[in-house]
């Protein structure tokens, strides 16, 4: 890892273009311009997603007369459009690619949330809720967006920091919401109109980076979407590499003028190819081609071409044990995000009634803010596991049942222990909170290697299963003690976390046979 990766346009795969490095402070550079849509995209809609939960806690449930089980009502309502959204978006972005998905969900999501204001009582902030929902599908297309434009080799990273800081939406929401209507009040306007002018930020925050990500940005590092296929073969035959010829029987030249058999795993593999790009070469490309193995070039092509959707296709991916495997523990870890971001702020209240709706929401932040880092964390352990490994993808899979277990344990201590001392509950929290979100990161670490001809359907069916776990937890939440005995639910949340990782963890990383995904 060089410090210049940070801004030097990447070497990129000559097959599928993808980069190699990930240039997170150069966005004049089309691979650091999508990294910064993908994570800037997904933090504004999580925190228009989330413009509610700060608020209710005392404003708005005072200002429209709401009871504990209408606000927890209210939280399960606003993840439904979204489990459902994130189904759709999986096929949509193998259709119609996911730029275009990306921008649609933040562009209709921004109509109900310009809406949000007009809302009285319980029934009409269920239905301004369910759709606000439509924004948290964003992630879908963020994941997608991201596999497309980086190579194997940091794909890992790049969902985990996409995801994560997009995650930490969830955390500004909690900051931004309380600080704009305090600012509101101070200028003299009532609770009543001061809660909904707050909405205003957040919606021309969406509608306006929705509009940039379809002007400032490109389908795919090799263009239109419609159009990925072609260049995919045409940079296959241009380098003299034969689509025909299995990878394991490739022949291939290898400094030491040794010729053998190239390997997918073996001493010719990415790895070595690796070493070579650090030597001078005699044909050194302008464009920043990474010199790897004939064989990974054939596996590249045959492992990248994403497959326009079919219902066969949707049914063989869904009953996939690999698929079920990811579904499930993505589950547990965003859906258990999903609703402890919910409730946290009333949790603290409940346990600390001095420190009011502000002071709250401002520990519950903490939660969602250190997604920056967690689930960054999430993806690059992964990827460097994957490496120390030789390329194992049993490696990553064993993070994510790790991560899962870790949480659920730790949510059982704080359940039992139901902290009244604010520096232990807090510290708790943020020990959960490393290993519960680095296990998002984890998790889409490894989803690029499962069946890569449907990436978008199996992203967007993961993506539903954490909305999913969502529902199930934020029920659980609303039905122990009436929607307000929050430690019993962490510790039941936590059971449930353990059990469905040790359940899960038999299941083989890829299916056998699979072309492409190594």
């Amino acid at each position: 890892m060089k410090l210049s990766y940070l801004w030097a346009a990447p070497y990129v795969n000559p097959i599928n273009r993808k980069a190699r490095s990930i240039p997170f402070l150069n966005v004049f550079d089309i691979y650091g311009r999508v990294f910064f849509f993908s994570w800037f995209g997904f933090m504004v809609a999580f925190w228009a997603w989330y413009t509610f939960p700060p608020l209710l806690t005392h404003t708005i449930k005072t200002n429209l007369h709401l009871s504990s089980a209408e606000v927890a009502n209210s939280n399960i309502v606003s993840l439904c459009a979204t489990l459902l959204i994130r189904f759709v978006a999986g096929p949509a972005c193998d259709r119609f690619g996911p730029r275009w998905v990306f921008a649609g969900t933040l562009l209709v999501g921004s109509i109900p949330l310009g809406l949000a204001p007009l809302v009285h009582d319980a029934q009409g902030l269920y239905v301004s809720r369910f759709f606000i929902g439509i924004l948290g599908g964003s992630f879908v297309p963020c994941q997608v967006w991201s596999t497309g434009f980086f190579d194997k080799n940091v794909v890992g990273t790049a969902n985990a920091l996409t995801g994560g800081w997009g995650n930490a939406g969830g955390g500004i929401t909690y900051f931004i919401m309380p600080a704009v209507l305090d600012s509101f009040v101070a200028r003299g306007y009532s609770d009543g109109i001061a809660w909904r002018l707050t909405f205003i930020v957040p919606l021309v925050v969406t509608i306006a980076t929705g509009v940039s990500m379809l002007l400032l940005c490109p389908d795919t590092p090799t263009g239109k979407w419609s159009e990925r296929h072609l260049h995919a073969e045409q940079n296959l035959v241009s380098h003299g590499a034969d689509t025909h010829t299995s990878p394991a029987d490739t022949i291939v030249d290898i400094p030491g003028k040794i010729t053998d058999k190239a390997s997918s795993t073996g001493p010719n593999s990415i790895h070595e190819a690796e070493k070579e790009e650090k030597k001078p070469q005699d044909h050194a490309n302008w464009d920043h081609e990474a010199v790897i193995s004939k064989a990974d070039m054939v596996e590249a092509a045959k492992g990248e071409l994403v497959e326009k959707p079919t219902w066969g296709m949707v049914a063989r991916v869904l009953v996939s044990p690999q698929t079920l495997f990811h579904i499930l523990t993505y589950m547990c870890s965003f859906g258990g995000e999903l609703a402890i971001n919910s409730i946290l702020g009333s949790y603290y209240v409940k346990n600390f009634p001095s420190l009011g709706q502000t002071n709250a929401a401002n520990w519950a932040a903490m939660f969602g803010f250190l997604n920056v880092a967690t689930r960054p964390l999430g993806g690059v352990a992964a990827d460097l596991l994957y490496k120390a490994t030789g390329r194992s993808v049993w490696a990553k899979k064993a993070w994510i049942v790790a991560c899962g277990c870790v949480t659920g344990v730790l949510l059982i201590v704080i359940g039992k222990a139901d902290p009244h001392d604010l520096s232990t509950m807090i510290g708790l929290v943020a020990l959960m909170a490393i290993f519960l979100e680095a296990g998002n990161g984890a998790n889409f670490a490894l989803i690029p290697h499962v069946h890569p001809r449907a990436n978008g359907i199996v992203s967007g069916i993961t993506g539903a299963g954490g909305n999913l776990g969502g529902v199930v937890f934020a029920v659980i939440f609303r039905f122990m003690g009436s929607g307000t005995d929050y430690a019993t639910s962490f510790w039941v949340i936590g059971v449930i976390m353990i059990g469905l990782n040790v359940v899960l963890c038999w299941i083989a990383p890829m299916p056998k046979g699979q072309v492409g995904g190594h």
